[in-house]
């Protein structure tokens, strides 16, 4: 749930792609794309590359910041921080995101032709927008089967989504 918390940008769980010069086809979600994963790869577009240094030690953990105040759908600040901020290895518990009432209730109210913006939680930027070439129904369909929203390639702002070379997605 961390884009808005950082979604995990996600660690994502917001984890993720890969390919040996391989096309990613857009029907596959991003967490299909990490298994098929190895170190030390570069990812074709849509990917965005990164280096290991974004993940370096900063001021706050992984950041110059904390998560902000206030977080969109009363998501608890201290849980997205540590995820975001001080965790390389896994983001929040398969399920977190059902238990988010407001999450779920705005998922119900938005209209069929509007999509959803989760933004970083240290910084407020949009990074996946979902859904997107699909129904909402879809998507949370496939986040409930990957126990976190799952977000495609067309979902993803690559403005400020990176890649590291051993797939996390960041």
């Amino acid at each position: 749930m961390f884009s808005q918390l950082r979604q995990a940008t996600n660690k994502l769980t917001l984890k993720s792609i890969h390919s040996n010069k391989r096309s990613i086809s857009s029907s596959l979600y991003m967490g299909q794309i990490a298994t098929r994963m190895s170190p030390n790869h570069t990812y074709p577009a849509p990917a965005v590359m990164g280096t290991e240094s974004i993940m370096s030690k900063k001021a706050h953990g992984t950041s110059h910041v904390p998560v902000q105040a206030n977080l969109r759908w009363k998501v608890d600040q201290d849980t997205a921080d540590r995820i975001c901020n001080f965790n390389r290895h896994y983001a929040e518990h398969s399920g977190y995101f059902q238990g988010i009432t407001e999450f779920l209730q705005e998922t119900k109210k938005i209209p069929a032709d509007e999509e959803i913006t989760f933004y970083d939680s240290n910084t407020g930027k949009p990074l996946y927008y979902a859904p997107r070439g699909r129904t909402m129904a879809e998507f949370l369909a496939e986040s409930r089967a990957h126990g976190w929203p799952s977000f495609r390639d067309a979902e993803v702002n690559w403005d400020y989504v990176r890649v590291l070379p051993n797939g996390e997605t960041v």
